[in-house]
């Protein structure tokens, strides 16, 4: 359906839900595409930054001079996108980020005058709504701001955490994104939509468009309706913008905004019960449905291993200023305050052992 002549009704509803998101994000005169995941999402936003900045790369190879700047707790996928773009991982500036690993906006310059004494010549700043790892955002507006000011492409990772948009209560902590160049939106994260299924948006149409330079003679050619594929890696494609449209159409905006609101709140009901209980330590208080905790100085990674084996719970782990932590992804609604009792108590057993 990359092709319009070739699913011209999945075209058309992937292109309607595309409009239903950039309206969200606040690209009126925007565009998009529907991806296989997050990691190919934000190699093609970049591409995009790439084409803006260095138009003739497509053509004549990557400038040596290029660079991106982002924080340490950037999605691995924007390493990645780095080195598939022909950059280099050397290429990836560390910005400067408080002690919880968001970006530290007051020193922002300092990360752009780090890049460009290397002889760098940064074609994308990256901010993270919300950081992978701990479920923080990113202060979006004043980086936005200072992006516009020094002319650089501000590309707002998205993936885990837009879909607070869609909710009065939480909205604010995406303050800014219609300042972005561009942002990824996973569907298939808080929209509860099947894998996979992940937005790529432009604030200008036309800097997606720029983003491939592809020549076939048995595809490319005539105006026969709105191609996707000149915007995407892929020629063929799953019918992406059905499942998300399918799950508007049953659950309603509000539905969906009440699923984020709910999962963000199980997560608060978390911390709360957490720090009201000896051993336990939070270093921070959640934004999103993930939160990062330790019991006790011994080992976390232990305490997940037993879990995992015993098939009662399953936790993921994330460092926070270096230092190993336990942590809770709320997806399923039926997580409820007896099941985040039970995990406590099975953790401190296991920690007390």
């Amino acid at each position: 359906m990359a092709i319009y002549e070739m699913g011209a009704a999945t075209a058309t509803v992937e292109f309607e839900v595309l409009r239903w998101m950039l309206g969200k994000i606040g690209f009126p005169e925007g565009g998009g595409v529907l991806t296989h995941g997050g990691s190919l999402a934000n190699l093609t936003a970049l591409l995009a930054a790439r084409a803006a900045a260095a138009p003739d790369a497509w053509t004549e190879g990557v400038p040596g001079d290029l660079a991106l700047l982002a924080p340490p707790s950037a999605h691995y996928s924007i390493t990645r996108a780095a080195a598939i773009l022909g950059l280099g991982e050397r290429a990836v500036v560390p910005l400067d980020v408080d002690e919880l690993g968001r970006i530290d906006v007051a020193r922002l310059g300092e990360g752009l005058d780090r890049a460009r004494r290397a002889g760098r010549r940064p074609m994308a700043l990256v901010a993270a709504a919300c950081a992978t790892g701990t479920g923080l955002y990113d202060d979006l507006r004043p980086i936005g701001e200072f992006c516009a000011e020094h002319g650089l492409w501000f590309h707002v990772d998205g993936a885990h955490g837009a879909s607070a948009l869609l909710t009065e209560e939480h909205r604010h902590l995406l303050d800014g994104v219609e300042l972005a160049d561009s942002v990824i939106w996973d569907a298939h994260k808080m929209l509860r939509t099947s894998g996979l299924a992940a937005a790529v948006l432009v604030r200008r149409e036309g800097d997606l468009d720029a983003a491939f330079r592809q020549q076939a003679s048995y595809l490319f050619y005539g105006d026969q309706g709105f191609d996707l594929i000149g915007r995407t890696v892929e020629c063929t494609k799953g019918a992406l913008g059905l499942k998300v449209f399918l799950n508007l159409a049953w659950r309603g905006e509000r539905g969906l905004g009440e699923h984020v609101a709910g999962r963000y709140a199980t997560a608060h009901r978390f911390w709360e019960l957490a720090r009201e209980r000896p051993g336990f330590h939070c270093p921070y208080e959640p934004e999103s449905n993930i939160v990062c905790f330790r019991y006790g100085d011994g080992d976390q990674a232990a305490i997940r291993e037993t879990l995992l084996e015993e098939g009662s719970f399953h936790l993921t782990s994330a460092e926070v200023g270096g230092v190993r932590h336990l942590r809770v992804t709320v997806i399923a609604p039926a997580t409820d305050d007896k099941t985040l009792e039970s995990l406590l108590d099975r953790i401190a057993s296991l920690g007390d052992a």
